[in-house]
């Protein structure tokens, strides 16, 4: 490993060696970004918490063409494609499975009842997104049962000035995309439209894919207080699934799937100097249709159909107390299935939390908790508490502890096929977090260091004694993940000035210690496949004149396969408000898996162009 990070190393030691501050030092001030929670809003170096910020920035330098590539320069973040560029993929945090990462956009759950493997079927294109926000530990007590591992909320756009912006992108393997978005503010009512695609032929046999996103948002200010938000967007997925699901033989390499998701939210918040409103109603809407032959649509096909309807309200109140968080939340699931048959559940949530600072500010204690009830697994709490302690301008002391839980989904439950029987007697998994760290939040730098310990109970897995028997999951006695992870976010502008020629340094790392169960028999398929090493690194810097090169490195261990380098670079020109870019996805070529069934595609090369037309008001 330690090979395979000196290049890194050394490139970030003669970058820094040989910066030289411009004449014009003027410094750039960098806004506090405020968490978008559904409860208590603080700003990131405020909260007690792990928290890791993607910002649009970052998004548009690095080589990335979707959430989950996005997500793979995180430190404590796994990412598991089976389906390049956003097809699929699976999110694990700090050795936490699929199922234990509750994904959001602006606040409203992702979650499926069908299956975890559909919680990243995002339906946005990158140019819709203001910023990722990745909440690490315990996050029942503000999310809700599902958010056992933590949480991860893209926040998408909310343009106030009017615009139009169109990309077009083509590459290798017959990529080839255009996204057009617009933007139509008028007085007090504010409107954005998107539309996108994405297509390629694939890099191997039957790996092709066709993406499709629509969005639609709007924001209307009723007065200086409040306002109506509306959104919908639809997502739209055509790919062949080679060995995406069930074994590595030739009978497994024409598989075929589409996806449709869609989101609706409509909301109204309402917001003073002494308290802060917020209600809600979102519908999900998910299909799923998969082949087990591609070309014998009736040989075996199953389709899913998942409904989920939440009406939520928030509100905060602030006092000489402090801060006090109340919310509630009730949902309808519904699921039709040929496969899983016709399955509902209710769900209701109470939320209460309550934030307190002493000694001027220094420190600020905050506990909560969640009150969950289900219709099928009866009632819960999710207790929790942070603590922090600011030792001095920007640099703060920090620790949480609570308890989560996530109840099995209906695939756990019910799925059954040839190489597959779910268990009608598995019961809810539950864990106790505990965390600990230090983070700096000044002059252009945000760091964090972070030890982390989950005890797991009851934790679902699916196993089986022999390759020739079904995958089954089971209640497992438990499992411990310990660790450590660090980041640092360094913007040299911030305190060079703008002209400085280095952009933005990052770096992650994490450890992961996990005490294997002594009662898993077999095989198992995804508990224990957990990190053990991970680190991150990224690059943004000016070669000259408006031509700028991002160089972004990745090194993964995991436990139960071989470990792997990767590096992605994008070199891109801009001015004004156009831009022309050319990247390259694994440029060293390197052979990996990042689940055991697919390879990974080599080199992958592709160029786009970038064009905003603003109009005034």
């Amino acid at each position: 490993m330690r090979e395979r990070l000196l290049p890194i190393l050394m490139l970030f030691f003669t970058i820094s060696a040989s910066a030289q501050i411009n004449g014009d030092s003027t410094k750039i001030e960098i806004e506090e970004i405020i968490i978008q929670a559904n409860r208590l809003q603080l700003p990131v170096s405020e909260s007690s918490n792990t928290i890791n910020i993607i910002s649009r920035q970052q998004l548009e330098n690095t080589a990335v063409q979707s959430v989950a590539e996005a997500l793979q320069h995180v430190a404590g973040l796994d990412i598991r494609q089976r389906g390049v560029h956003g097809v699929q993929a699976d999110v694990s945090l700090r050795g936490g499975t699929f199922d234990q990462v509750l994904i959001l956009i602006n606040g409203v759950k992702m979650a499926d009842p069908q299956t975890g493997h559909h919680a990243m079927n995002i339906p946005l294109n990158m140019d819709n997104i203001e910023r990722i926000e990745i909440l690490k530990g315990p996050a029942a007590r503000i999310y809700g049962a599902n958010a056992f591992a933590g949480a991860i909320n893209i926040v998408t756009r909310t343009p106030d000035k009017a615009f139009v912006n169109i990309n077009l992108e083509g590459g290798q393997n017959s990529l080839g995309g255009i996204s057009i978005s617009a933007a139509l503010p008028k007085g007090d009512f504010n409107q954005y439209f998107s539309f996108g695609r994405q297509f390629s032929d694939g890099y191997r046999f039957n790996s092709d894919y066709d993406i499709s996103n629509y969005l639609y948002q709007a924001e209307y200010k009723i007065d200086a207080t409040q306002k109506l938000e509306v959104m919908g967007t639809f997502t739209d997925r055509e790919f062949g699934a080679n060995r995406f699901y069930g074994g590595t033989s030739e009978f497994w390499k024409n598989q075929y799937e589409e996806i449709q998701t869609s989101l609706f939210n409509i909301g109204h918040q309402k917001v003073t100097d002494k308290f802060a409103i917020k209600t809600r109603f979102n519908w999900r809407r998910n299909q799923d249709e998969y082949l087990l032959k591609r070309d014998e649509p009736n040989f075996y096909r199953n389709l899913h159909i998942s409904n989920v309807l939440s009406v939520e309200s928030h509100a905060n109140f602030y006092s000489k107390a402090g801060a006090t968080g109340v919310g509630i939340e009730l949902s309808s699931v519904y699921l039709r299935s040929n496969n899983l048959g016709k399955r509902d559940r209710r769900i209701a949530t109470l939320f209460l939390e309550h934030r307190a600072s002493f000694l001027d500010d220094k420190i600020d204690v905050t506990p909560g908790i969640a009150i969950s009830q289900y219709s099928d697994f009866g009632t819960h709490i999710f207790p929790g508490i942070d603590v922090g302690y600011k030792i001095s301008k920007g640099v703060k002391l920090f620790g949480n502890m609570g308890y989560t839980w996530r109840i099995p989904t209906f695939t756990d439950l019910f799925y059954e096929d040839a190489g597959n029987l779910g268990n009608e007697n598995l019961e809810p998994e539950s864990a106790l977090s505990y965390e600990f760290g230090v983070k700096y939040d000044a002059a252009g730098i945000r760091a964090n260091l972070s030890w982390f310990l989950r005890d797991g109970t009851d934790l679902i897995d699916w196993t089986k004694a022999a390759d020739t028997l079904q995958w089954q999951p089971n209640n497992i006695a438990g499992l411990t993940m310990m660790g450590i992870d660090a980041s640092l976010d360094f913007n040299p502008t911030a305190r060079f000035g703008k002209d400085f020629f280095l952009k933005n340094i990052r770096l992650g790392y994490t450890y992961i210690d996990a005490e294997v169960p002594q009662n898993i028999v077999g095989i198992s398929r995804y508990v224990l496949e957990s990190l053990n090493h991970q680190f991150t690194a990224g690059v943004d810097y000016r070669i000259g004149g408006n031509l700028y090169h991002n160089i972004s490195y990745r090194y993964v261990d995991r436990a139960t396969m071989d470990d792997y380098s990767l590096i992605d670079t994008k070199l891109y020109w801009k001015v004004d408000n156009y831009s022309i870019y050319l990247a390259a996805n694994n440029l060293l070529d390197v052979e990996y898996f990042e689940t055991n069934l697919v390879e990974m595609p080599g080199t992958w090369i592709y160029a786009g162009v970038k064009i905003r037309l603003d109009y005034s008001k």
